[in-house]
């Protein structure tokens, strides 16, 4: 897009090459995010030692890896980003991780932010992040999309973020209704197949995303998605939250609340248009009991 906002926007352009890409910086580009947000990709054998004195949370995209902190170890393998649950690794700002890559290919996104409160570092599972069919039973299922929230304020309180993915179905919108909030966030994606998009809104403005690509959200912003018919959009997404301000709820825009309502009327309901049972079939409309909810 011609002319488009630098400060919105950071086009990968393809692949990342091996080794650490820089994001987002809490003392570098876009530091109004107030995070770090980085992307490493490994080699077999390849050695990454995360020891900045800030939070961190280290969540595997792909691949297979040894994570090793205050004395703990774990290897955890992850086939891909789409049909497989994370595993993210959340540490306090004194313990320090060291990855090893024990794939070919391994990527990884490093979040890090300010954080001077203790916790207990805790190794999130897949079972841990069950996949919710958000949207579903909603305006024909047009909206359905997988949300996996990792942790939010509801699970770690203690933390200065939120972790989560979606994963938008081919043709179908995610982060819907359109909503806002205070609190700066980071979107991270991919495609399947590789080569797909996705278009973002940004308030006003609508970004033709592609893989690796990532998009600021800043405060007011208004950011639904949708995926193009073919692809499957996943994006990784991370939310700082402010001082005395955590991110709890976003704010749904008014004039769009009434898409909620399961029992809304809407031009094509039960008509041709309403073919979506392939997204639909098996999946509740409800939320994770508990959790907060994230607008992804």
């Amino acid at each position: 897009m011609s002319g488009e906002d630098v400060g919105a926007i950071r086009r990968a352009n393809g692949g990342h090459p091996y080794g650490v890409t820089v994001i987002a910086g809490i003392h570098g580009a876009q530091s109004d995010m107030g995070m770090d947000f980085e992307v490493a990709r490994l080699k077999r054998g390849g050695r990454l030692d995360e020891s900045p004195p800030l939070e961190k949370a280290i969540l595997l995209v792909y691949g297979r890896v040894r994570l090793t902190w205050n004395g703990e170890s774990a290897e955890v393998e992850r086939a891909g980003c789409f049909d497989a649950p994370p595993y993210a690794l959340r540490v306090p700002d004194g313990v320090g991780v060291t990855i090893e890559a024990l794939a070919e290919d391994t990527e990884l996104a490093v979040v890090r932010a300010e954080n001077g409160r203790g916790f207990p570092p805790r190794l999130y599972l897949p079972r841990d992040t069950p996949d919710e069919y958000r949207g579903a039973g909603l305006m024909g299922g047009t909206s359905t999309r997988i949300v996996r929230t990792i942790f939010d304020y509801s699970n770690a309180p203690d933390a200065s973020l939120v972790l989560g993915e979606v994963i938008g179905f081919p043709g179908k919108w995610s982060s819907y209704p359109p909503h806002h909030h205070p609190q700066p966030e980071i979107y991270y994606y991919k495609t399947n197949p590789e080569g797909g998009f996705g278009y973002a809104e940004l308030g006003e403005r609508v970004y033709k995303v592609r893989r690796n690509d990532a998009l600021f959200i800043r405060e007011g912003q208004t950011h639904p998605h949708c995926a193009a018919p073919g692809y499957a959009l996943w994006y990784l997404w991370a939310i700082r939250h402010l001082p005395g301000n955590p991110y709890t709820t976003p704010i749904f825009l008014p004039e769009h609340r009434w898409t909620l309502d399961k029992d809304a009327t809407f031009w094509g309901k039960g008509g041709a248009g309403d073919g979506t049972r392939s997204a639909d079939d098996g999946a509740g409309a409800g939320e994770v009991p508990g959790r907060a909810v994230c607008g992804a």
